[in-house]
Parts: C-alpha cells; sequence; structure tokens
C-alpha cells in the first residue's frame, strides 16, 4: 500500500563518519567585510571611516597588517591553530546593490545579466540525486527554504526544530488529505501530494536520525546556537545529508552599525565555538567544511548615519579541519585602487563554489554551475 516513491526512505543512504559534509553560513544583509577583516596599518581605512574604523589596539591581530572585529574570538582562535582561512575581494562583475537581486546572483551562481530559478545547491541535488530518491540530501535550518536550495527536481527540506517539524507532519489533517488522494488524478495534483509524502516521510526519518546522536555539548541559547547544535546533532547521527544551510542577521547596518555588527558577531563566535568544539570532540571536524558569505559588503567611507551603505566586494571566511590553505590566503583589498568608492572584486564567488563542489562534494561543478572556472587550493 506504500506509493513506491516511499520505498526510497527504506533504504536511505548514509553518510558515514570520514565522508565529507558543507555547512553554508549566509550572513544576512550585507556584511561590512572592512569592519570584519580590518586592515590596522591602513591610512585610507581610519581617513574614510574616522568615528567608525576599529581601533588597531581593539582588534584581534592576524598579522601586523590584518586584524579581526573584537568580537570573533573564537575565529581568532580557530586562525591560531590552523582551521580558518580568509578569502578577500570576493564578489562579481557588475555587481548589483539591491539585497533582492543580489542574493538572488549569490544563491543562484549565475552572472550579474543571467536571471536563474534555480539555485545551485538545488542544482547539486539535480545532479547528485539523479535516479534516486533523497530529499533529506540538503537541510536548511530556518521555516523558509532559500532559493539557493531549490532545484530542478530536487529541493532541499527547511526545518528548525526536527522534533517540530515531526509533531507537525503526524497531525491527523496530513494523513487524512494524503488517503483521500489517487494517483494519476492530474499532473500537478499528483506532483503536489508526492512532494507532501516526501516531506512527511522526511520529517520522521530526521527526527529519528537527530534522536541517534544527540549533542550533549552545551550551546549558546541564541538562534544560531540553536541552529548548529541540531546541525551538530544530525552530523553524528549519520544521517544521509551532505549540505546545511543556515542563517544570521541581519548585517543591513546603515545605522549604528558598532552595535549591532558586535551583537551579531558575538552571537557568532559563541555558537561557532561551541560547533567546532563540539566536532572536535567527536573527531568529525576534519569531515566539515564551513563557509560564510554575504550578498555584498559596504562602501569604503562610513556614512552620516554612524553606519555605512550597499558596497560591492567581500570577505569570506572559511572553517576546518582539513583546510590546505589556511590564514589569509589571498591579498587584502587595495584601498588606492576603488571603483567610485567601492572595493574591486578580485575573485569570482562562483570559483568558490567550484572547488566546494569538486573537491569537497565530489561533483561536477561545470554541469551544476554551466560553466568552467579555476578552482582555488583551499580544500
Amino acid at each position: 500500500m506504500v506509493p513506491k516513491f516511499l520505498k526510497a526512505f527504506e533504504r536511505v543512504d548514509r553518510v558515514p563518519p570520514g565522508n565529507k559534509v558543507m555547512v553554508i553560513l549566509q550572513l544576512s544583509g550585507g556584511n561590512d567585510g572592512l569592519n570584519t577583516v580590518i586592515p590596522i596599518r591602513n591610512d585610507i581605512y581610519y581617513r574614510e571611516r574616522p568615528r567608525l574604523g576599529v581601533d588597531k589596539a581593539k582588534a584581534l591581530a592576524l598579522t601586523d597588517e590584518v586584524g579581526l572585529h573584537p568580537a570573533l574570538i573564537s575565529l581568532k582562535a580557530l586562525y591560531d591553530d590552523g582551521s580558518l582561512g580568509i578569502l578577500n575581494s570576493v564578489g562579481y562583475p557588475n555587481p548589483d546593490r539591491s539585497h533582492f537581486r543580489s542574493m538572488d546572483i549569490w544563491q543562484t551562481g549565475s552572472a550579474s545579466s543571467e536571471y536563474i530559478t534555480t539555485g545551485w545547491v538545488g542544482r547539486y541535488l539535480d545532479a547528485q540525486c539523479h535516479g534516486c530518491d533523497k530529499p533529506t540530501y540538503a537541510l536548511e535550518i530556518d521555516d523558509v527554504l532559500s532559493l539557493a536550495l531549490k532545484g530542478e527536481n530536487s529541493k532541499a527540506i527547511a526545518m528548525k526544530d526536527p522534533k517540530r517539524l515531526f509533531g507537525t507532519s503526524n497531525e491527523r489533517f496530513f494523513k487524512d488529505v494524503l488517503k483521500s488522494h489517487k494517483d494519476g488524478e492530474e499532473e500537478t495534483v499528483d506532483y503536489l501530494y508526492k512532494t507532501m509524502s516526501e516531506t512527511l516521510s522526511s520529517a520522521n526519518y530526521i527526527f529519528e536520525q537527530s534522536r541517534a546522536h544527540p549533542s550533549s555539548a552545551d550551546y549558546p541559547k541564541t538562534e544560531l546556537g540553536n541552529g548548529l547544535k541540531t546541525i551538530a546533532s544530525l552530523i553524528f547521527s549519520d544521517i544521509n545529508t551532505k549540505v546545511y544551510y543556515i542563517s544570521l542577521g541581519s548585517f543591513d547596518t546603515h545605522v549604528n552599525q558598532e552595535n549591532q555588527q558586535q551583537r551579531l558577531f558575538t552571537e557568532l563566535s559563541d555558537a561557532v565555538k561551541a560547533f567546532t568544539a563540539d566536532l572536535k570532540n567527536n573527531n568529525r571536524f576534519n569531515d566539515v567544511l564551513m563557509f560564510t558569505f554575504s550578498e555584498f559588503g559596504r562602501r569604503v567611507s562610513q556614512n552620516a548615519s554612524g553606519g555605512t551603505d550597499h558596497g560591492t566586494a567581500n570577505n569570506m571566511f572559511l572553517i576546518g579541519g582539513a583546510l590546505k590553505q589556511k590564514g589569509i590566503i589571498n591579498p587584502m583589498p587595495d584601498l588606492n585602487d576603488l571603483d567610485e568608492g567601492d572595493l574591486k572584486y578580485k575573485l569570482d564567488f562562483k570559483a568558490v563554489y567550484a572547488t566546494v563542489l569538486r573537491n569537497w562534494l565530489d561533483s561536477d561543478d561545470s554541469v551544476i554551475l554551466g560553466k568552467k572556472y579555476d578552482h582555488l587550493s583551499f580544500c
């Protein structure tokens, strides 16, 4: 009596210890990269930010020239132990300063002139899951699924709490709806019922796996802390999930940037500290690659409201025990060479995607991204 497309859940492939998992942390709103990875001996930086520039004495020094924001204590520790990489001046040609459009570009892995309706992780799911049924291959810790995880034929599942998802999926309403459906009624209707059935079955699987090896570590009681603890528990359970996606924000700091960034970076630092320690204690740190991104950076000059306005290129953090390149991987932004007050991009973000797709997830990046990009050497 069980529909054929649900039979796959009886034989779901798992990801055993030693297999690679990717965690994507989206810094929503356009994080100010210059006050994140700080050019602490650059006179132009302090000239353009007389009130907003982070004092050299307060920055967490990485080198004689570069420091981290004072709240990013755990990232400084990761830098010191060789498990943090920093990519600078990451962006794309002809940048767009709209939150919505730029985020679409980053999430779809497209050029600024292209409009694509599938996400780059979603297309990975399409390619990886061709001929199989693994709707839990990617999970987003949120109530709404981001475009990045929507493919043409496969989509990830969004949920904040496996227990709550399980409880909702077992409500009588959904079971009654499924009972009333007969296969072959109408193509669109069949697709909707198939999606519902997959989601409900996935909810059971995710909940059972999350209970298999729950993390016993202490995490901060923040949204990011709770989300990373859920991810850790699922990694330890050897669920079949290869990609996790989680967000923190908003970093849209037009006003009162100092306090807003301090608060968000404290939440980020505390949660990442607990997460990486948990992975290390459970011998999984070498299996996990985390990276951060934001849809754009901010302008070099501060504005009149104690903040910064929408800019272009930005930095990305890479975190993991198996990084092949560590520390400051490429040069800091050149503040002598700006594009009408904005940083010039030097590294296309799609080259980062191509690298993790090929080297970390063992996938054909040129098929997924629709173009060949130079591969980097960090993994």
